[in-house]
């Protein structure tokens, strides 16, 4: 081994901004480029808006107004407005802010003085303009550095903060904000914060029942079982009922903050209404009896609370304040005497809420016998690892290495050519390949007796690991790639049948995508162009002249090896399969997958017809661009 000279020219001090654009992982956690909810952009957007949420709750404005516009983001509150002398140092000085001696930001999640210095030092452009009085203070910055300091000027405005940003694309490349995450992110502000008007884009997002509207926008209100038991306190406000889908719903928030990966909080409500329900019908139920298909939401209020990471998305505080109980005491404690008392008071929720349980005690108990023959079946055949392709790492520890699990992928084909074209290309460290074998099973409207009985769901549920819950989740994203024909759109559905039917919460938390390949390959002998639509392909063989070798992949299998690699390694094209606010999984699982209606007909009649035309336009566009070049 080479020796290595370790010396003081070894030795560097980064400045605030180089430190954050060489790390940015620490501050921001991924990069990505806006196809998954906690994608670093959405980041950025929530450090702004983070300190405008601070503003409301010391109550000093009522309303935001944002605007996301061609990648530039613009966010104004009318608060207090940051101190005119202190502008600069607030957004480009590491550890300085208003809240450290602050009684009244103890319970606030920004506290730590990064996260607009932390949008400032990844932004291409920042501008910052502070109101107070009468008088506005700007500072306008590039990529961290001090580009425009303006002097103090008049101003008959309202008081208030307002910020622009532009992401800077050499760190975020190819990034594209989606309105429906963006969107989803400020639902979940204003079910925290009764009262407060954000407007974006055009549309007013305000709540006024908290969590009591968050479970009625987000949950499917005609499977409750029961109406939703809403109940608040000091510092903690829960909301639950149970419905007829598969798996455990759950939306968890400390200080304002949607921390999408749990923690603490969320482990002691869990376990808080499994023991209420032991305790009030007097009855040991199986816990996973008790939590199947229950949906609820709990937001905790705690001082200084202690993230896992730097994007705040799990609780790792164990007490709610340095004087106060542990966080699980806390929670457990409210929930057994509120929900205890509740219960007591609703006899006919309660008895409803005991008839889900004990439904849900005779489905496991069904399934339990089917079960053990089909983990029999798999280990003896050995069939599995002949369908599973896996990757080096692995993430059955529920404290694994974060950074490592967001790179994790698991393509899901149909078929050897396909699995053999992505497994020669792939990433043996991070991807896998699980391979079909023909068109899946319709289980719409069917039992999850059938994902035992039948070998292909049982095997790629196994492969998972998800039998159990998202705890032990073998793969960040779950990828279904498919041919680009009717066959494989047809796979598709019924691959997406499939996880939305029994495995709800893998798309609600953004884990599952579908691959994009491309359709067409246009090149001559010095360039070659790979086109996703015909447009595409149209505008390649203009810029190639005319005189263009135009190749049409129908399978993925007819892609080879070499030219996968350029398609699933850094500027892979993932679209996530997102769930709305408004989305209602029974009806769209009905509409598409169950018997044909005059609807669904009209539906693919129409855009029959728009296909059609695109593809007369496109014929058009052919002809024209065949007489330029004669």
């Amino acid at each position: 081994m080479a020796k290595i000279n370790y010396t003081e020219d070894n030795i560097r001090s980064l400045d605030w901004k180089e430190h954050i654009r060489l790390r940015p992982g620490m501050y921001i956690g991924k990069l990505g480029n806006g196809t998954s909810p906690d994608d670093g952009i959405y980041i950025l957007v929530k450090e702004i808006f983070d300190n405008c949420i601070d503003e409301f709750v010391m109550g000093h404005g009522t309303k935001v107004d944002v605007t996301i516009d061609d990648g530039q983001v613009t966010i104004r509150d009318f608060g207090r407005g940051i101190p005119l002398g202190k502008v600069v140092d607030c957004v480009s000085k590491i550890n300085t802010g208003g809240k450290y001696d602050s009684k009244a930001f103890k319970k606030s999640v920004g506290l730590n003085g990064v996260g607009t210095k932390a949008v400032n030092a990844l932004s291409d452009y920042f501008y910052v303009q502070a109101i107070r009085d009468g008088k506005a203070k700007v500072a306008e910055f590039e990529k961290g550095d001090l580009v425009k300091d303006h002097r103090i000027a008049k101003t008959d405005e309202e008081n208030g903060t307002m910020v622009s940003f532009v992401p800077d694309f050499t760190i975020f490349k190819n990034f594209k904000f989606k309105s429906e995450f963006v969107e989803n992110q400020f639902w979940n502000y204003a079910y925290l914060n009764a009262g407060l008007k954000i407007h974006f884009n055009n549309k007013t997002i305000v709540s006024k029942r908290g969590l009591f509207d968050l479970m009625t926008r987000r949950t499917d209100v005609e499977t409750h079982r029961y109406p939703i038991i809403h109940l608040k306190g000091h510092d903690i406000e829960i909301a639950l009922t149970h419905g007829n889908q598969y798996g455990e719903q759950y939306f968890s928030f400390v200080n304002g903050q949607n921390t999408t990966q749990g923690g603490t909080h969320l482990l002691a409500f869990r376990e808080g209404i499994v023991q209420t329900v032991r305790e009030f019908y007097k009855k040991n139920y199986d816990s996973k009896d008790v939590r199947a298909s229950i949906m609820g939401a709990i937001s905790v209020r705690v001082e200084e609370p202690v993230f896992e990471s730097q994007t705040k998305t799990k609780l790792g505080s164990l007490n709610i304040g340095p004087d106060g109980p542990s966080v699980k005491k806390f929670v457990v404690d409210f929930v057994k005497s509120e929900l205890d008392k509740y219960l007591h008071q609703n006899p006919t929720v309660a008895e409803a809420l005991q008839k889900r349980i004990i439904q849900s005690e005779r489905e496991r108990k069904e399934i339990a016998g089917i079960k053990k023959i089909a983990n029999e079946r798999a280990r003896k055949s050995k069939v599995h690892n002949k369908k599973l392709r896996d990757c080096r790492i692995h993430f059955n520890d529920k404290k694994g290495d974060i950074d490592k699990k967001n790179a994790s992928t698991i393509f899901i084909t149909e078929g050897d050519s396909a699995s053999g074209s992505i497994t020669k290309a792939r990433n043996v460290l991070s991807q896998a390949v699980f391979s079909l074998r023909g068109k899946p099973l319709n289980c719409f409207g069917l039992t999850k007796k059938i994902v035992y009985q039948n070998e292909e769901f049982h095997l790629l549920q196994h492969a998972l690991n998800i039998e159990d819950g998202l705890d032990d989740l073998r793969y960040n994203n779950v990828v279904i790639a498919t041919d680009a024909d009717v066959d494989g759109m047809h796979i598709r559905l019924l691959l997406l049948t499939f996880f939305l039917q029994f495995f709800p919460d893998l798309v609600r938390n953004g884990h599952l995508y579908i691959f994009e390949t491309p359709l067409f390959r246009v090149r001559d002998k010095k360039k070659t162009f790979y086109c996703y639509t015909p447009k595409e392909k149209q505008d390649a063989i203009k810029a190639l002249r005319g005189k263009a070798e135009i190749t049409r992949f129908k399978g993925l299998g007819e892609i080879s090896p070499n030219e996968f690699a350029d398609f699933i390694g850094e500027d892979i094209k993932l679209e996530p399969v997102i769930m709305n606010e408004d989305t209602n999984i029974e009806k769209i699982l009905k509409y598409y997958m169950g018997k044909n209606t005059p609807d669904r007909q009209t539906f693919i009649i129409d855009n029959l017809r728009v296909e059609v035309d695109e593809i007369d336009e496109l014929e058009e566009m052919n002809e024209e661009l065949v007489e330029a070049e004669s």
